[in-house]
């Protein structure tokens, strides 16, 4: 069982790790100053948003049990996101209705870039990147489709057990 390898301990610090990774590619100044992010609230949580994606989609073909690292990922953004909602001072009552609306917004764009992986039309991703990431309803988003589509090739060469022990990469961000 998959599980043995997320022991109390051993699981949650996996998690973290995993976490940490996924957030700390998508603070990657290069999309901020490259690419066109806003570095705000909205364009950071948009980066991590696109990042857990980019490791969601990896899991989604992997057994049930095996997708369970994707929801504990999932459960930790959220509990991450709250904690970050109260220390920038929202309050306590409006903080579960900003966590609904972010959630309500994650698994929109989940939805969103995953279909247009599936489309095959190179557009379909730039145009969900121009409207999400990017804010914009029109203008470039070629080279950050290029970076997603590069990040999907190489988390689906990643081992399972790579991502079970929390060793991931993602591509470098190229200066465009």
């Amino acid at each position: 069982m998959i599980f043995g390898l997320f022991r109390r301990n051993k699981g949650d610090e996996t998690i973290r790790s995993l976490y940490g990774a996924i957030v700390a590619q998508s603070r990657n100044p290069a999309f901020f100053r490259d690419h066109g992010v806003a570095d705000t609230v909205e364009g950071r949580f948009e980066m991590v948003a696109l990042h857990m994606f980019l490791v969601l989609h990896r899991l989604k073909e992997e057994s049930a049990e095996r997708r369970e690292l994707g929801q504990a990922l999932v459960n930790l953004m959220f509990f991450d996101l709250d904690r970050g909602l109260r220390e920038l001072g929202v309050a306590d009552t409006k903080v579960p209705r900003r966590i609904k609306k972010m959630g309500q917004a994650f698994y929109g764009r989940v939805k969103v870039y995953d279909e247009a992986l599936a489309s095959g039309e190179p557009r379909q991703l730039e145009q969900a990147l121009l409207r999400n990431v990017l804010g914009r309803p029109e203008g470039e988003a070629a080279s950050l489709a290029a970076y997603v589509r590069a990040a999907v090739a190489e988390l689906a060469a990643l081992p399972f057990e790579h991502l079970a022990s929390a060793r991931i990469s993602f591509p470098r961000v190229e200066r465009i």
